[in-house]
């Protein structure tokens, strides 16, 4: 079988959880090749993504390193055996790779929680905003601003896909203030989030400059939860690549900073509510204050 040249986040995952369990288990490559027949260099490069594994060797494997974890057994059969096909096929090779290896890891999450600094989580974003992002970026040409604001456009069903998939978002109050789509593109993002945050299965909290505790991060970040902790991922957001973290140490230092910047957030939005029965200080009432004080 040939090798592969172009390998998916997802691949590269499914590899690095075979090379994790084996090493746990105090195997070898060679004995665990051995195990399902193959010799050390093919699983080498299994481990590597290079190439896949078949299921019932799968299992032979699974069994062989003491996995005994339902769950992780299942969703790791399911990353494995993937095709890694969605909506976002019909953008290979117009968007950026790492742009669908994003919306496979969003579309794979039944949980989503994020950081952003400077701007409105992409989930959540306008096509104007988007647009402004976009064409200031995108200086070489290669990329189509307009396919690329449809693929983020795009890439927002997965807030209505599935009712139980559940967000979380703890936006910086600096993002809410940028005035770069312009200050009109602004107003109508600003009260798209709040649009947002009607929706059941989202939460948006916005951490304000008078934050106290702890120093906020400059860079932003996505927890995509497919069910099972172990198989987590924190995807690190950055102008020509994104990284995808697996390890375990990470997973849960992101886990803990994420639940460090939710305490010290405002109270999330909620717009079911009147403005008598909020807290004094709120998302809502923040955002609502930024409103006010753009121009008309």
């Amino acid at each position: 079988m040939a090798l592969r040249t172009q390998i998916s986040e997802r691949q590269k995952r499914f590899g690095a959880e075979l090379r994790r369990l084996r090493e746990s288990a105090g195997l070898a490559v060679k004995d665990a090749g051995a195990l399902v027949g193959m010799g050390g260099p093919q699983l080498s490069h299994i481990e590597a993504a290079r190439t896949g594994l078949d299921p019932d060797r799968l299992v032979t494997l699974l069994a062989a390193y003491g996995c005994t974890d339902a769950t992780y057994v299942e969703l790791l059969q399911d990353l494995g055996s993937s095709d890694g096909k969605g909506w976002w096929t019909t953008y290979k090779g117009k968007v950026p790779a790492l742009a669908l290896d994003l919306a496979e890891a969003e579309g794979r999450a039944v949980r989503l929680e994020g950081y952003d600094a400077l701007y409105i989580p992409g989930v959540f974003q306008l096509p104007a905003y988007a647009e402004a992002i976009y064409a200031d970026s995108y200086h070489s040409g290669k990329w189509d601003v307009a396919t690329s604001v449809q693929f983020r456009v795009d890439r927002q069903r997965i807030l209505i896909d599935d009712k139980d998939r559940q967000f979380h978002f703890v936006i910086h109050e600096a993002a809410l203030r940028m005035r770069f789509p312009g200050e009109d593109v602004m107003r109508a993002q600003l009260l798209h989030l709040l649009d947002m945050a009607e929706l059941p299965n989202v939460t948006i909290q916005i951490l304000p400059f008078t934050a106290p505790k702890h120093a906020p991060l400059s860079s932003s970040f996505l927890f995509c939860d497919p069910g099972c902790a172990a198989l987590s991922t924190v995807v690190l957001d950055g102008p020509k690549r994104a990284e995808h973290l697996g390890d375990q140490a990470d997973i849960a230092a992101y886990r803990l900073k994420f639940e460090q910047l939710s305490d010290v957030s405002l109270p999330a939005i909620d717009t079911s509510r009147s403005l008598r029965d909020l807290p004094f200080r709120s998302s809502l009432g923040l955002i609502q204050h930024l409103l006010y004080l753009l121009p008309n």
